[in-house]
């Protein structure tokens, strides 16, 4: 499924100071950029802090804007947050053309319970969970999805396995890992190893004290 395209209000700014930017955030407003492929201008923008929660209840990517009296597509290129609270602190917008590829990143919804996590006591670490792809931007994928039900012990997955719809090109690396089941550290064996390296910490401390009075 393709996303839905968002209707976005966005309003013009000048450049800022690090204090004004701050200051304008506090008043609610999130600044950002916009530009796009082929042009070295860009435009200094904000929109209002409510309006990322209305895209976000929408489950848009493509979103439309008007630049210069023109309705332009654009999509979110980056997005900055907090570090502390979280919060969106300034947008990136890419502006884009109907009839060009892009490359953008997509999540990877993996489905089903491997049979070496629920038969035989395997862990899953899944150290891939979004790729890489091109394609027309009415083609944008809402996600992609990889069945890693038949995932044994020591088994693994890659993005080569990865169903793609017909156009959509995948960038990322094919022999990248999605998934992979592997021992889990069962919790007894990481209290053993905790309490090795406890006394390994006491007798380098106390080599080190014997040395230390042999010198005086």
């Amino acid at each position: 499924m393709a996303f839905e395209t968002y209707k976005l209000e966005i309003h013009k700014r000048s450049a800022m100071t690090k204090g004004e930017l701050k200051h304008m955030r506090k008043e609610g407003k999130i600044p950002g950029i916009y530009y796009s492929h082929g042009s070295k201008n860009s435009t200094p923008f904000y929109i209002e802090k409510s309006e990322i929660h209305n895209i976000q209840k929408s489950g848009a990517r493509l979103l439309k804007i008007s630049v210069g009296g023109k309705l332009k597509t654009v999509f979110f290129k980056s997005v900055q947050y907090h570090p502390v609270t979280d919060e969106i602190i300034h947008l990136d917008l890419y502006g884009v053309k109907m009839d060009e590829k892009i490359q953008i990143t997509v999540p990877v919804n993996t489905v089903g319970e491997p049979i070496g996590v629920k038969e035989e006591g395997g862990q899953l670490t899944q150290p891939q969970q979004s790729v890489e792809v091109l394609c027309l931007p009415s083609n944008i994928p809402e996600f992609l999805e990889l069945d890693i039900s038949e995932l044994h012990m020591n088994d693994s997955i890659h993005v080569r396995d990865i169903p793609l719809p017909e156009e959509v090109e995948m960038v990322t690396s094919p022999e990248a890992v999605v998934a992979i089941i592997s021992h889990g550290v069962r919790e007894e064996e990481t209290v053993a190893t905790e309490a090795e390296e406890e006394e390994l910490i006491f007798e380098e401390g106390a080599g080190d004290a014997a040395d230390s009075e042999s010198e005086e």
